[in-house]
């Protein structure tokens, strides 16, 4: 794969950011109090919810609660730390886009996109990514709309129904989600900055053994940061939109 970060930030820095990055625009992060995670169906707990096995078994309740959870959300804009970001070196977890919509022409959304979809298929399979069709449910039948859009008549069917371009607790990353890149970006950082994350996905664990490994330093922006076993650490206490004015 063409390594495409020569035009993105010459300092040598990569930013690693989370969902604390995407809370000034609304969006509310998984293990706040108002948080994704904090709020389940009425049958099952968040975790359980985000699993292919429950999209797989129960596809109705899965994207009844994927659209209450996340598509709900679809047209909120970008904050002054997307902007920020817009030209930089990224990997986001979040899958709302906004970096895509501050104008980042190729950042990494390694947990996939809200507003993109898949064929439904056997993981590490390339397909292609395509839009979802989040604006044309139908918001009184909401269910059977979205099983409709979604192609899925009963049980979703392998290379007929779709499925949302998510990375799910049951799933591992792929280079349908570019992880590949991702690693690669690691590799060649100077400096990574992590912002807004809890360090519970792998994602963050990978790219904190790759900075040790590789000695380089390491900086966490968060009010309450978590901290990790890397002495070559730097901790700023505060929300992103106030980092990015000093930095």
């Amino acid at each position: 794969m063409t390594d495409s970060t020569s035009n993105l930030d010459q300092n040598g820095t990569l930013y690693i950011t989370g969902a604390g990055v995407s809370a000034e625009s609304g969006i509310p992060t998984f293990r706040g109090e108002d948080g994704y995670w904090t709020i389940g169906s009425h049958n099952y707990t968040p975790q359980e919810m985000a699993t292919r096995h429950m999209y797989q078994h129960h596809p109705r309740e899965f994207l009844r609660w994927y659209y209450h959870r996340f598509a709900t959300y679809r047209h909120h804009g970008p904050n002054d730390v997307h902007h920020f970001l817009a030209d930089k070196n990224l990997i986001t977890q979040n899958i709302d886009g906004l970096d895509g919509k501050a104008g980042n022409p190729n950042y990494i959304a390694i947990h996939g996109r809200l507003d993109q979809m898949t064929i439904y298929h056997q993981q590490d399979q390339p397909v292609d990514i395509v839009a979802a069709p989040w604006d044309n449910v139908d918001t009184e039948n909401l269910d059977n709309s979205l099983l409709a859009l979604f192609n899925i008549n009963g049980q979703p069917e392998l290379y007929h129904s779709y499925k949302p371009f998510v990375l799910l607790f049951d799933e591992y990353y792929t280079d349908l989600y570019r992880i590949s890149e991702a690693e690669q970006r690691m590799k060649s950082a100077e400096r990574m900055v992590f912002m807004g994350t809890s360090f519970s996905v792998n994602i963050t664990n990978m790219a904190l053994e790759i900075a040790r490994q590789r000695k380089i330093p390491v900086e966490i922006v968060d009010p309450n940061p978590v901290i990790v076993p890397y002495a070559n650490t730097t901790y700023h206490r505060l929300r992103a939109s106030d980092y990015i004015q000093t930095a």
